[in-house]
């Protein structure tokens, strides 16, 4: 009888599970537990369970982090800020809240106070303090005053005959002078007022019986007497080239500015030493002239001489002053400028 070898035995079915599906199945139960788990204790939360879960496979050697929906940052508090930390009943309640009870839940608009910044307004200019000047204006422009050959710097009515022969209120003569110390005629004075007052054309004819129909002023002469400045004698003479007294300037110009004496005529005159030698009929304009400053006397300004002719000179000085009443030219010191009492 031969020895034979018996059959191998077959694999047992209760055979021991090994390590590794141990440890899988243990884990799978884990997590089914605590899925249960947190789905019974927290039916009235808003957790979505999705956002533990990746949509797509990962590979086992990347770790699957789960996204926190809607959780706003907490804030860096500075040290000594007390922040709210009551939270808003409208957010939303996250598992963190349960994992972090003392989490600070301070809106973002009121988790930072930010200094005020200091507001820098622009400095307004008011048109009144200073007037800008275009490029397209242009300022009026005053030339200079005409350098006559016979009034030295230090003559006393140097400023007068500059300031107006600068503004052609005044002219010389065709030899570059000016005889400041020559007497004025009316026909003269008549030009003077012409170019300093009113410019207008007179017209070529005239009533009086002394002047030729060609003569030079006829013009200045019309337009004097029609602003009032000047008149004609009762026997209809205008007497053109009479030398006119310093009394009859004066009168000329407060009657075309028509000028009022306002206090007593004999208080104001009282200033003048010769104040007797002044005409009855002049006395009241006179002490007006006074009043506005019209009056210039040299070298004396107590001793108005209102018999003696006017020079050149004089009368200009009269002109100017009677032009600063009107508000045309600016004053000017000059002691020979009169001031009433």
């Amino acid at each position: 009888m031969t020895n034979m070898r018996p059959p191998d035995s077959e694999s047992s079915p209760n055979n021991t599970l090994g390590f590794d599906e141990f440890i899988g199945i243990l884990v799978a139960f884990l997590t089914i537990g605590m899925i249960l788990f947190w789905t019974l204790s927290r039916k009235n939360s808003n957790w979505n369970f999705t956002g533990l879960i990746s949509p797509s496979p990962t590979s086992s050697a990347s770790p699957i982090i789960p996204v926190i929906p809607e959780q706003q940052a907490i804030p860096f508090i500075l040290p000594g800020v007390k922040p709210t930390v009551t939270p808003s009943p409208t957010d939303k309640h996250t598992f963190l809240d349960d994992l972090f009870p003392q989490t600070l839940n301070v809106p973002p608009d009121e988790a930072w106070s930010k200094p005020e910044q200091p507001s820098f307004t622009p400095p307004t200019t008011s048109t009144q303090q200073s007037r800008v000047v275009t490029p397209s204006e242009k300022l009026p422009t005053i030339p200079p005053p005409i350098a006559f050959t016979d009034v030295p710097a230090d003559f006393w009515g140097r400023r007068f005959i500059d300031i107006l022969s600068s503004r052609g209120m005044i002219k010389g003569f065709p030899d570059y002078s000016f005889r400041p110390n020559q007497p004025v005629n009316r026909a003269e004075f008549a030009a003077i007022l012409q170019q300093a007052f009113d410019k207008r054309d007179g017209g070529n004819s005239t009533n009086f019986k002394d002047i030729p129909p060609e003569f030079w002023a006829i013009p200045a002469i019309n337009r004097s007497i029609a602003t009032g400045f000047l008149k004609g004698y009762p026997d209809q003479s205008f007497k053109p080239d009479q030398k006119i007294p310093r009394v009859q300037v004066l009168v000329a110009l407060v009657s075309g500015l028509d000028l009022k004496v306002r206090s007593s005529p004999e208080k104001v005159l009282s200033i003048y030493k010769d104040a007797k030698d002044i005409p009855k009929y002049a006395i009241d304009k006179v002490a007006a002239a006074t009043e506005n400053r019209l009056v210039v006397n040299n070298p004396e300004p107590q001793v108005l001489a209102p018999n003696q002719e006017a020079t050149r000179a004089e009368v200009t000085a009269m002109v100017h002053q009677a032009l600063v009443r009107m508000g045309r030219l600016q004053p000017i010191e000059s002691q020979s400028i009169v001031t009433a009492p």
